[in-house]
């Protein structure tokens, strides 16, 4: 019954039942792990630079899910780095470098010298490995427009980022770090995230930005029955937003569907074991809420509240989409910014320091 209502081109309920029973029948026949290959090797053999960027900024265009993060943590770098003349800029994130122009073009209008800044981006999945050279020469070449000396580096050879050390990342000492991390902590398998956060306080960076979904699949991990609640909780509200934010015969739309449907078999129907982290494309995809994640940074760094600079920056950003849209601040006892729809919180960011 449920079979034949399902259809990953109905209506949200529909595609919703559709990838869900996907990945419920990876579960009970074992599958997943052979699933979830199958699917990525479909999405990386139809992925290039021109179908990832309009892919990403159609997205940006229609709804703030990334932006949002993007502008509370450039706000949080530039301030923490303002004044210093040689930038280090750790980016291990999955927006292909689209954060950058706007931090470009802020360093070139500063007061002061044009500081030298040096990017080194982090990757691990196949699927973003293969556009990382034309990312690259665009960069550079916007750079050189802006006048802001500039470097770019990338770190592409790690098969999950658990394997990133501090040696890679080559860190000189005459530079002021920042490390920013968005969708990235999720990627870690949940026994490497404290060691990743420690190798992160030794390279002694000025800001570390952390923006992550608000969900949480790790401590539900091994209950799968809360697991596959909070997944549908989580995805519903994503495909609701999705539906509304674009056109319904949008073809990235649809992408950012396929996405999810890997994601979903990636969380409800693949084991937790490192090596299957290695054998899938690296990714681990164990979301956990802003709390988590604070608890665990807390460890090694102290939240930097946001300036109200960067929160009129961010309310100013969300006016620019439709209704539905809101900036939530934290609780007592918690640290960063959350954005919502329609009253659920759906992304977090924050700053932290040593």
């Amino acid at each position: 019954m449920l079979n034949e209502l399902a259809s990953p081109y109905g209506d949200c309920d529909q595609k919703l039942a559709s990838y869900f029973l996907q990945a419920l029948f990876c579960k009970a026949t074992e599958s997943g792990q052979r699933c979830y290959k199958t699917l990525t090797s479909v999405a990386e053999k139809s992925h290039s630079f021109d179908s990832a960027r309009k892919l990403i900024l159609k997205f940006q265009e229609v709804s703030p899910w990334t932006t949002f993060g993007h502008v509370a943590a450039n706000g949080a770098l530039l301030e923490a780095l303002d004044g210093e003349p040689k930038l280090h800029i750790i980016d291990i994130s999955n927006t292909l470098c689209t954060q950058w122009p706007t931090l470009l073009e802020a360093l070139a209008t500063r007061n002061d010298d044009t500081p030298h800044l040096k990017l080194t981006v982090v990757v691990t999945a196949n699927i973003v490995r293969s556009v990382m050279k034309e990312i690259s020469q665009r960069m550079e070449k916007f750079a050189r427009l802006m006048g802001v000396p500039f470097e770019f580096n990338v770190i592409s050879g790690l098969n999950r980022l658990g394997e990133l050390t501090k040696e890679a990342l080559g860190v000189v000492e005459d530079e002021a770090v920042a490390i920013n991390c968005i969708g990235a902590l999720r990627r870690l398998a949940v026994e490497e995230r404290g060691g990743v956060i420690q190798m992160f306080q030794s390279l002694g960076p000025k800001v570390v930005t952390v923006v992550e979904e608000e969900a949480d699949f790790s401590s539900t991990r091994y209950d799968f029955v809360r697991c596959f609640e909070e997944c549908l909780r989580f995805y519903t509200l994503y495909f609701e937003m999705l539906d509304e934010s674009f056109a319904p015969t949008s073809n990235e739309k649809l992408m950012l569907e396929r996405e999810c449907s890997r994601s979903i078999v990636r969380v409800l129907a693949c084991d937790d074991e490192l090596e299957d982290y290695s054998s899938t494309g690296g990714e681990c995809e164990r979301r956990e809420r802003g709390s988590q994640w604070s608890d665990r940074l807390k460890e090694v760094f102290s939240p930097i509240g946001f300036s109200d600079d960067v929160v009129d920056d961010v309310k100013a950003l969300l006016k620019r989409y439709r209704a539905g849209w809101a900036l939530a601040q934290p609780h007592q006892d918690e640290t960063g910014l959350y954005l919502t729809w329609k009253e659920e919180a759906v992304v977090w960011a924050s700053a932290w320091k040593p």
